[in-house]
């Protein structure tokens, strides 16, 4: 191995939780070192100096990522995030280990056929942090709501509120006579509950506050059905929507359009592909869920629902409702008009 060579590298570094593996090849894809390092900031330091001034630096979107990018970006690397789904070829190799993976991680990007990945900002990634925090707590949450069910049902206990969890039915289930062990469970859940309640709205706060002035943000939530919580999730996790032409694009990452087969004379189109941020499709769904009557998001459901089932109708509004998206975090204002007042207009 040439660890003398003073030309352009590019460097392959296989991350993972307690250790990585780096290596660097030359522009003809001939090795030049591969170096082994426990997840230390100044050990990668100091193996990134054999690199040589800007090298090209590619990693893949695995558990932990974060740190390694700003690190390398400081050191003066160009960073490349990996997309895992463009990276498959390597399930087809018969011996995979860390030092294939990173040479062929380095040489991918040397060949100009790497699946890149965008790298948001630290900005961006901490709104994430706290709008993925949020939802994950909100699915905690619901996870204990089902529980008090699942213990009342258990006992044969008829609810008579349309919510169980607010006043009346918190009241509801107060006053229940049950054995000891399933009171005390309910008891517990409750209390629990509590506690997730507070930490949601904390979520939501924080994330609000970051969010105040910002345009983008206001502008999605013009659209019906969205409000701040949908609104926050739709800018942290698309980040810069600029690096997007079209809304077609943005509908695609968002795995809101169908998948698509062809080969010869053969052309088949599937369900919509699901590849993408989960959050946004969530989002999308949600919101076009709650689009008032006679918006034009609410005649998009009526009609495909009419032909296609409720089910494909929603799928297709939310995609709709994301291209609209699209308009709102790039020009700050909804450029298709969605309400019939907007329309007389």
């Amino acid at each position: 191995m040439n660890e003398s060579y003073g030309g352009h590298q590019f460097v392959g570094m296989d991350l993972h939780r307690r250790r990585s593996v780096l290596v660097r090849i030359d522009e003809s894809g001939e090795v030049l070192g591969c170096d082994r390092i426990l997840n230390d900031r100044d050990r990668l330091a100091a193996v990134m100096v054999q690199a040589g001034e800007h090298p090209d630096v590619v990693l893949e979107a695995t558990y932990g990522w974060y740190w390694a990018a700003d690190l390398l970006a400081e050191l003066g690397a160009t960073v490349h995030l990996a997309h895992p789904l463009g990276m498959k070829q390597w399930s087809f190799r018969r011996v995979k280990n860390d030092f294939l993976d990173s040479r062929d991680l380095a040489d991918t990007y040397r060949m100009g056929r790497l699946p890149e990945a965008w790298i948001a900002p630290p900005q961006t990634r901490e709104l994430r942090e706290l709008v993925r925090h949020r939802a994950k707590l909100v699915h905690l949450r619901t996870s204990l709501r089902c529980q008090v069910h699942a213990v009342l049902a258990g006992q044969g206990v008829q609810i008579s509120v349309s919510d169980l969890f607010g006043v009346k039915g918190l009241k509801l289930l107060e006053e229940l006579v049950l054995p000891e062990a399933y009171r005390y469970r309910i008891d517990s859940l409750c209390r629990l509950i509590t506690v997730f309640d507070v930490e949601v709205d904390a979520a939501a706060r924080l994330a609000g506050e970051r969010l105040k002035h910002d345009p983008g943000y206001a502008a999605v939530q013009t659209i019906p059905g969205v409000g701040p919580i949908l609104g926050a999730v739709f800018v942290a996790e698309i980040g810069d929507v600029s690096r997007f032409a079209r809304p077609e694009q943005l509908a695609s990452w968002a795995g809101l359009t169908p998948k698509h087969y062809e080969s010869d004379t053969t052309v088949r189109r599937g369900h919509i592909t699901k590849q993408g941020s989960r959050l946004v499709r969530w989002a999308a769904v949600e919101a076009v869920q709650r689009c008032p009557e006679g918006s034009r998001l609410w005649r998009v459901r009526q009609q495909v629902e009419s032909r296609r089932g409720r089910n494909i109708a929603i799928v297709a509004a939310a995609r709709q409702l994301v291209e609209s998206v699209f308009y709102a975090l790039r020009d700050h204002h909804v450029r298709r008009p969605l309400t019939r007042r907007a329309v007389a207009a």
